[in-house]
Formats: C-alpha cells, sequence, structure tokens
C-alpha cells in the first residue's frame, strides 16, 4: 500500500497534487510519503512482536536524512556500508549505539570512526578485515564488538547482481571457514564477539531461502558453545521483496511468523536491517514528456528523467509502473512505446515495449516504487544536476534535497596553474 492515488482526476501523495510540487521545483524529482514510509515501518515492526528483536533500517536504500529521521524518530536505528552512511545516521539523530557497521570494504579511518562513537556492532566479513579492526581498536584502547558475517552459500533466486549468499559472492565468510575465523577472534586483544550476521540478498519473494539459512546460522551458533563461544544476537539481515509489478512477495506478517516459528523461545537476540521493503514503494519520480518520437518500428516517449536519474532499469532490468500525472478515461488508447531520456547512451531507457495513453508533451508521467535505490544510485552524467528530492506529510511537503545548480557542479572543477598560465599566453599573444 501507497500514498499516491488519483484525487479527481490528478496525481496527489498524501494531500499535495504533484502537479504543485513540480512548478517549484521542476522537473524531475524524487517524491516520498511520510505516511507510507511510517506504514510500512509499523507493518515490519508489528510483523516480529514477541521477539527480543531490533531493527535497523538499511540506509543504503535511501540515504537521505529525511528519510532517515522519519525512522529514527519511530525507533528504527540505522545498518551502514560506509562511513558517509555512518555519517549521515549520527546528522539524522541515530548515536552509534544504534548502528550497525556491514560492508566487505571498511577502511582503517571508518574503523576508527565508528569505535569512537560507541558502535552497536561491526559486521566482519574477512580474517584481513578482522586482524585490522583489532589493530585498530588496540591502538584507540576500545574494544570492537563484532558479528562475523557468514556466507551460508544459498541461492536467493533473485537478480544474479544483488544476491549475496552464494559461495562465489565477495560478501561474508564462508560458513566451512566461519568456525576458525571465531576462534582466532576469541584470542585478539580489542575484539569482543557477540554475534553472527548473514544477508542472502536483495528482493527475496520466497521465504524458502530465508528458512535454509537461518537454519544454517541457528545450527553454526549452537556448535560454537562447545568451542566456549556463547553468541548473544544474531543478526538476520534484509532483504524482503516488494511489488514491482506482479512479483508474489510475502509480506512482511508471513516473514515474521517464519522467522517467530524458528527463533522464538531461543535465547539469541535477532537483529533485522530491511530498506526496500520499507521505503521502496514510499516514492515516485516525476517525470516531464518532451515529445513524443514516431521511430519507423517503435514509438518512443522522450521524457527529461534518464538513466542517471535511475539507473534500475538499465542495471538490473528493473521495472516501473508509469503513469500519467493527469489521468486519462479507462476507454483511452493505449500504444506501446519505450520510455527514454535525453543521454547520449542507447541504455538510457525508464521502459520499454509498455503499452502506455498517448501522454503529450509538456505533460508529466510518474515511475512507481522508486524510493529505493534510486536516487542513492544516481550520477550526474552528461553533466545533468541530480534530480531534487521532496517530502510530503499530510497536505504539506517539504524540498529535502535542492537540485544543485550546474554553474555549482562546474565549480567544482579546478584547472591546474599550468593550464591558466598557457591561457594567459594565449591571450597576450601578439595578434
Amino acid at each position: 500500500m501507497d500514498h499516491f492515488s488519483y484525487i479527481n482526476g490528478e496525481m496527489y501523495a498524501e494531500g499535495v497534487p504533484l502537479q504543485k510540487i513540480a512548478e517549484q521545483v521542476g522537473t524531475p524529482f524524487f517524491c516520498y510519503s511520510t505516511a507510507t514510509i511510517e506504514r510500512h515501518y509499523r507493518v515490519f515492526r508489528d510483523a516480529i512482536e514477541g521477539l527480543n528483536a531490533n531493527v535497523f533500517y538499511a540506509i543504503k536504500a535511501n540515504s537521505n536524512i529525511a528519510i532517515i529521521a522519519t525512522l529514527a524518530r519511530m525507533g528504527a536505528g540505522a545498518d551502514v556500508v560506509s562511513g558517509g552512511e555512518f555519517k549521515r545516521a549520527l546528522a539524522a539523530g541515530i548515536p552509534g549505539n544504534r548502528i550497525v557497521f556491514s560492508g566487505v570494504g571498511k577502511s582503517r579511518s571508518e574503523m576508527a570512526m565508528a569505535l569512537r562513537e560507541g558502535v552497536y556492532q561491526i559486521s566482519v566479513e574477512s580474517e584481513p578485515e578482522l586482524t585490522q579492526l583489532s589493530e585498530v581498536a588496540k591502538s584507540l584502547g576500545l574494544v570492537a564488538p563484532i558479528a562475523i558475517r557468514i556466507n551460508p552459500d544459498v541461492d536467493a533466486k533473485t537478480h544474479e547482481k544483488i544476491t549475496t549468499g552464494k559461495s562465489e559472492n565477495k560478501f561474508g565468510v564462508d560458513l566451512a571457514l566461519a568456525r576458525d575465523l571465531y576462534l582466532k577472534a576469541a584470542k585478539l586483544d580489542g575484539i569482543e564477539i557477540v554475534g553472527a550476521a548473514l544477508h542472502i540478498g536483495s528482493q527475496l519473494t520466497s521465504l524458502d531461502p530465508y528458512r535454509e539459512a537461518y537454519q544454517r546460522l541457528i545450527e553454526f551458533a549452537d556448535s560454537l558453545k562447545a568451542d566456549g563461544i556463547h553468541l548473544t544476537r544474531l543478526d538476520l539481515g534484509g532483504g524482503l521483496g516488494i511489488t514491482y509489478d506482479d512479483e508474489q512477495a510475502p509480506s512482511p506478517a508471513e516473514y515474521g511468523e517464519m522467522v517467530k516459528s524458528m527463533f522464538m523461545g531461543l535465547d539469541y537476540e535477532v537483529a533485522f536491517e530491511p530498506g526496500r521493503v520499507i521505503v521502496g514503494n514510499a516514492g515516485v519520480l516525476v517525470c516531464r514528456v518532451l515529445y513524443i518520437k514516431e521511430g519507423s518500428t517503435r514509438r518512443f516517449m522522450i521524457v527529461d528523467g534518464a538513466m542517471n536519474d535511475l539507473i534500475r532499469p538499465t542495471l538490473y532490468n528493473a521495472y516501473h509502473r508509469i503513469e500519467p500525472v493527469l489521468e486519462t478515461p479507462g476507454e483511452a488508447e493505449l500504444f506501446e512505446m519505450d520510455v527514454v531520456g535525453p543521454i547520449c547512451e542507447s541504455g538510457d531507457y525508464l521502459a520499454k515495449g509498455r503499452m502506455l495513453p498517448n501522454v503529450g508533451a509538456d505533460e508529466m508521467i510518474i515511475l512507481r516504487s522508486t524510493g529505493a535505490y534510486a536516487s542513492v544510485m544516481a550520477s550526474s552524467y552528461n553533466s545533468r544536476p541530480l534530480a531534487p528530492e521532496v517530502l510530503v506529510k499530510g497536505d504539506v511537503y517539504s524540498v529535502i534535497r535542492k537540485r544543485v545548480d550546474i554553474d555549482v557542479m562546474i565549480n567544482q572543477d579546478v584547472c591546474p596553474d599550468w593550464l591558466n598560465a598557457d591561457q594567459e599566453e594565449v591571450e597576450n599573444s601578439p595578434k
């Protein structure tokens, strides 16, 4: 469920017409619904009620400070995968002891920052990382609370670019090697073993891979007791899918029942790292139609949004529902067309072969389910400014990321002194 719907023939975000926002901020822009974010968080939290559990919002899904702060005020912690995300969580009001630091490539400076901020948990993904973390912690006179991320070699049955729990993926420590790493960790200074973690992928549409991975995690954690290693928490990751097109993703309630059937009564605290399932359907990308181009074999809807704004269709062959901002009659004729942007790449498309009404030039469309892995993956390719972001709450809205002026972008570049000298020489040379 989301809060984007037609009212009197016009698309609204909660109580605000999207056309009104477009008049202020221009297009393209991302628009998020507070009511949707809050509802999805409550539904997830309610689904795991009864467990000794913590929820850490996966910032990589959408890292805007206003989105993080909205969830922080509802009790969410943060799951971060970089020093930059760590700082965003802090800026949004989440203290270090409510932050899980994940990721395969943490630098010494990032480790040090996390430790100084009293991080809740650092999820270790390799032996070299563990050794380095011990060195950093000792140098600071601090102790690093760690959970080793296990790679359970479970096929999540999702897109190959977002699966993370198979043995050929770069993430985590192979289950067969994990015991020895725990034994090493137990002997290292500056290291406190608190748990074990896993995350098998994103956009999962079946509970079976979770069941298999969680069972392996429980059995592994229990087996460590014979070595005198008693874990207090198990981090179950995130990855629960949403509906983009016709996927039949499990509901948070169904997921919660499965988790409770496996973990209720066990002597472990459990942690969750939802991202997409909270914010994915809470956002839309609003674009303006520039032209309808008739080709010899296909029709193109050329819009002002592009792959630099939303790379998911190009990168993942992802599907996003498209609707006009002004509602068309139910009997309106549909035309097969490709929705494309202005970027000089054949891969610059938002949809291919889509049956759509013949929206005219200067009218607007929305691409649904762009609250997650959209604005955070955007770039300024072709010197296109990043699209602004807007957050709606009831009948009011706020610009939560401004569109950067192109002159500001240009002024970030600096010519070296020798080029300036060469230019002066040209200007001073005899004509």
